[in-house]
């Protein structure tokens, strides 16, 4: 794990969560650094994201809290006059201008915010603010609500004679897209880019990475992903942008790739890859009908090889094509072949799916030469269950 410079963290337990798991991380660049962010696509926003979406971009962010346990969503005018404290009592903490901290939350839709328990805790974060790696995984936990571990991802990247670190963590198990995941996701880095550039990026990175996670296809009130730079280093010339992006890129995907791993009660991460297709938009069509349905999704727990179900999924995707341009392959079994059952050991097929956590399927058309890869998981009982009793 590499840490960017001049970052420095704090997660703790103030007692948003009736456990004793920590549930406040406060996040500070020392520099005013470049921000920006994409936001959930749902009609029903939570508070903080309102307020983070609203100072985004901005070239002199300082910091960010984020409170787990609590979505302080659908909470109409208290909840964003809570949101809005969250910003002022980490700002005084670090003498900054409010508008210079962003608020994210995560949680169980419809409470109030416990603010006088938060308040407490923002000002002990402040207190114990450092720049380790103990620090920077206390924040990363604090974050989590039904993962069952932290997601991290980091990157350096050398351009002429400069070290650039950038790191990124994520929480995230359920209500799992589209539209990103229920997700927070923050990528830091030490570079000097500019906030215009970070925006792009933060939008192409989510579409390409986060945009590709399924899991019951259910869009949450709070995703965030935001991207911060504080120039600790020098600015980047194109070339070294373009790295830059490739790197912010790559920890998007590898925490995407383990939001799916982690989805609740979850005994497979299933990658679905479609190549062959005229666009890439009626490739992702394809792959992302398929991770959807329920049907595909329990044969998988199942260790059911059922490839009729993957067919018929991408047939009601709305992408034209005839079964002839279709071949299908589940890891390295061939089950379907252009538009013909293929012959193959229906035994070592689900011995694949029933020894394998990853799993991997190919839908190949002859169409064309884009493709597009979705993250998803299996359906279990765990699911089920979890999310049943989530607030009783």
């Amino acid at each position: 794990m590499h840490l960017p410079n001049h970052f420095r963290f704090a997660g703790l337990h103030c007692g948003i969560k009736p456990s004793t798991k920590s549930d406040l991380a406060l996040v500070v660049s020392d520099l005013p650094a470049a921000g920006a962010g994409v936001f959930t696509q749902n009609r029903v926003r939570a508070a903080p994201v309102r307020l983070t979406e609203q100072r985004l971009p901005a070239s002199d962010i300082r910091g960010l809290v984020v409170c787990s346990g609590n979505a302080n969503a659908c909470t109409g005018e208290p909840g964003w006059r809570d949101a809005v404290r969250m910003a002022e009592i980490a700002a005084d903490k670090l003498g900054c201008r409010p508008d210079q901290i962003l608020v994210c939350s995560t949680g169980v839709i419809g409470q109030r915010l416990p603010m006088e328990k938060i308040e407490a805790g923002i000002d002990l974060a402040a207190k114990n603010l450092a720049s380790d790696r103990q620090s920077f995984a206390a924040a990363a936990s604090a974050i989590l609500t039904t993962d069952t571990r932290a997601k991290i991802s980091s990157r350096i990247i050398s351009f002429a004679g400069s070290e650039i670190r950038l790191t990124g963590f994520a929480k995230g198990a359920a209500m799992i897209g589209p539209n990103m995941a229920t997700m927070l996701a923050f990528v830091l880095a030490d570079s000097a880019v500019p906030c215009q550039h970070l925006q792009n990026l933060a939008r192409q990175a989510a579409q390409e990475t986060f945009n590709c996670v399924r899991v019951e296809g259910h869009t949450s009130t709070n995703d965030s992903l935001i991207l911060l730079a504080n120039g600790a280093g020098p600015p980047l010339p194109n070339e070294g942008l373009k790295e830059f992006d490739a790197a912010v890129t790559a920890i998007c995907a590898d925490l995407a790739r383990e939001i799916a791993a982690d989805a609740e009660g979850a005994s497979h991460l299933v990658t679905i890859r479609v190549t062959g297709l005229p666009s890439k938009e009626e490739a992702r069509r394809v792959a992302i009908a398929v991770a959807d349905s329920p049907l595909v999704k329990t044969a998988i727990f199942g260790a059911d090889p059922n490839w009729g179900r993957i067919v018929s999924a991408a047939g009601y995707a709305g992408v034209d094509f005839e079964e002839k341009n279709l071949s299908l392959r589940l890891g390295d079994f061939e089950l379907y072949k252009t538009g013909t059952p293929a012959r193959f050991s229906q035994e070592d097929a689900s011995a694949y799916l029933k020894n394998n956590r990853e799993i991997d399927l190919h839908l190949s058309f002859d169409l064309g030469t884009e493709t597009a890869t979705v993250w998803t998981c299996d359906l279990t009982y765990e699911y089920v269950r979890l999310n049943a009793e989530y607030t009783t």
